[in-house]
């Protein structure tokens, strides 16, 4: 099977996958919407947020989403958040390439991880991605507006959305730009597990 581009995020059920403000990431709305993923084993060991966590079907799938992932894209908004907030050691452990229009040498961290700064665009990107991953397929990490992007060019092929039981209210709606007239979008599975339905499509041209 020929690698893949995806993405898969957490969903609130009115749409929306982060607040407005990265000062919000960690709040008492964004910890509803990611709760799920921080009970899973595989995601605190992964973070080193200590022993311990879930080990059930939602595990599974976190675990099965990383192992798939030989490189990873993501946008500058995303890169300057986590930069604050991953550990030395980020939860990556490949290559990760950030779309931006800032100059900078490549960041080389423990584990694996080495953040890239490409300057020419989302295509340039994702094409070193793809490099990088090999025979493994090729993340759209976010944020909101980056996954966007991917899925207007063309460039996406799939998707994971993990729907929670949460209404959020105001924030970033994933689909809010989509060009609706351009994608199609078809059902591959849908894996309901008691903390979120994991919703799995793939993406193509009307």
């Amino acid at each position: 099977m020929s690698p893949k581009v995806f993405f898969s995020v957490s969903m609130s059920l009115d749409g929306f996958i982060a607040p407005a403000s990265t000062d919000e990431l960690m709040g008492q709305r964004w910890m509803e919407l990611q709760g799920w993923a921080f009970r899973q084993r595989f995601f605190r060991e992964n973070l080193k947020l200590g022993t311990g966590g879930e080990e059930g079907p939602d595990n599974a799938i976190m675990a099965e989403t990383f192992r798939r992932t030989g490189a990873s894209v993501m946008g500058k908004r995303m890169f300057d958040a986590g930069e604050r907030m991953w550990p030395e050691d980020p939860p990556f452990h490949t290559p990760v390439f950030v779309v931006t229009h800032q100059e900078r040498e490549p960041w080389v961290r423990p584990g694996g991880t080495t953040f890239h700064f490409v300057n020419d665009g989302i295509e340039s990107a994702l094409a070193r991605a793809r490099d990088a991953a090999g025979d493994r397929d090729v993340r759209i990490a976010g944020g909101g507006a980056t996954i966007v992007e991917y899925l207007n060019a063309g460039l996406v092929e799939e998707f994971t959305i993990a729907l929670a039981p949460v209404l959020f209210g105001s924030g970033i709606r994933l689909f809010e730009s989509v060009d609706a007239g351009r994608l199609a979008v078809a059902p591959v599975r849908a894996e309901p597990t008691g903390e979120v339905t994991h919703l799995t499509f793939a993406v193509a041209d009307r």
